[in-house]
């Protein structure tokens, strides 16, 4: 019981302090990549050339933001796949207002073969990543390649993927204190 009552405590302490120190509205993860392109710097600079002319789909596309980055560099169509109706419409709402909306599409499911999949930073969010592979490869054309960018928090530039109170912050703070803390401003 005593054990229980420490860690209560270290947390309590911990969230504490991560409000002090970063109150939720500075949090901001995504300026991490303002003025650079997320594809290019994960997927390599000859990255366009590869989808120029091919029908590419953006798996766990979240609100589409790479989908539209790739058909306004050349792809023939994006299609972007993710579980979450809520994100699939800010999707389609971002390549109407990026001008796009005729080349890219927005679905939880897609029949359709791809020349080319892109998958950034969403398998830590799969509950069965070599299912999702097979998925992938049943989406794939024969001749297509698969490009994957995920990983360990040291690949985002905060330290963090989804937030970071500062960078690397997770290596200070316990993970029950940053989740407590993420709650008073995000579900």
């Amino acid at each position: 019981m005593r054990g229980i009552m420490t860690l209560i405590l270290f947390t309590q302490i911990q969230y504490q302090i991560l409000k002090q120190l970063s109150p939720p509205a500075s949090m901001d993860t995504a300026s991490a990549y303002i003025g650079k392109s997320k594809i290019l710097k994960l997927l390599g600079d000859d990255f366009y050339s590869h989808i120029r002319d091919k029908v590419v789909i953006d798996f766990g596309c979240g609100t589409g933001e790479d989908a539209v980055e790739i058909a306004q560099h050349g792809a023939k169509r994006v299609i972007g796949v993710d579980l979450r109706e809520s994100v699939l419409e800010v999707g389609r709402k971002n390549a109407a207002a990026a001008g796009v909306s005729d080349k890219c599409v927005f679905t939880t499911v897609s029949q359709e073969l791809a020349d080319v999949i892109v998958s950034l930073d969403a398998f830590e969010h799969f509950e069965d990543p070599a299912a999702i592979l097979r998925i992938m490869e049943g989406l794939l054309k024969p001749d297509g390649s698969v490009h994957v960018s995920f990983g360990p928090t040291w690949y985002h530039p905060l330290g963090g993927h989804l937030f970071s109170v500062f960078p690397w912050a997770h290596l200070v703070f316990s993970e029950r204190a940053l989740i407590r803390w993420r709650s008073d401003f995000k579900t």
